[in-house]
């Protein structure tokens, strides 16, 4: 695999990630009341715990794609 190769790889991975990551703030945002009834017939779990979770993993979410794809892809990009 070539640095280039690499870079247009890390360069989807990114587009993909963030992708998700905007669907799922989308689908928290319109459908927080449904998506909540969902997790609550499974888990016992309050609102505000409810979007603890969410929030959390949202942020770590972004987290590793920062460091796993975005940064990776910077530096690739720096040294090409």
């Amino acid at each position: 695999m070539t640095a280039e190769h690499a870079r247009e790889v890390l360069l989807w991975c990114v587009l993909i990630n963030y992708g998700v990551l905007i669907l799922w703030f989308v689908a928290l945002l319109s459908a927080h009341d449904l998506l909540y009834r969902l997790h609550a017939r499974w888990f016992r779990i309050s609102v505000e715990a409810f979007d603890t979770v969410h929030y959390g993993g949202l942020a770590i979410y972004k987290i590793g794609i920062l460091l796993l794809n975005l940064v990776p892809y910077v530096a690739l990009t720096l040294v090409a």
